[in-house]
């Protein structure tokens, strides 16, 4: 099972590869090694997902009628810009120019895994995007971990 886990500061060489660490690499399935899927989140970063983790996730998107036009228009902001990539002989994906713009990718990012998935941020936005605040952290947690 994948399970993508930490914080990881990287750096991004002058071509935009990233070299991916070693727990990353490692939690990646045998099979899916060099199957991966680069995607634009929902906020300002990108998201990683090894190819089996993903086809989940497609299933479930493919799945919504052509016929409704909600549907139609997530479905075409959802598959937009998705990019199958593959891991270099030195463990590198390569990120295209306009996703590191979507991102406000430069050379330096942070890889945050979350579980079946990791997001590569700018470090400011990546900041700027966590619950600081320790109380409304843990009203949160309450909210959707507590046992009813």
């Amino acid at each position: 099972m994948t399970f993508f886990t930490g914080e990881y500061d990287c750096k991004l060489d002058a071509k935009g590869r990233l070299a991916l660490p070693a727990k990353v690499k490692a939690a990646l399935p045998d099979v899916a090694a060099q199957e991966l899927v680069l995607r634009r989140g929902f906020e300002s970063c990108l998201v990683l997902y090894p190819m089996l983790e993903y086809k989940k996730i497609i299933n479930r998107v493919r799945s919504l009628s052509e016929f409704n036009e909600e549907y139609r228009r997530f479905q075409r902001s959802f598959f937009r810009g998705n990019l199958e990539i593959e891991m270099d002989g030195s463990g590198r994906i390569n990120i295209p120019a306009r996703m590191m713009s979507f991102a406000s990718l430069e050379k330096d990012v942070v890889l945050v895994g979350l579980g079946n998935r990791v997001e590569i941020w700018n470090p400011d936005l990546y900041e700027e995007n966590l619950i600081n605040d320790t109380s409304e952290y843990s009203k949160l947690a309450e909210k959707y971990l507590a046992e009813d």
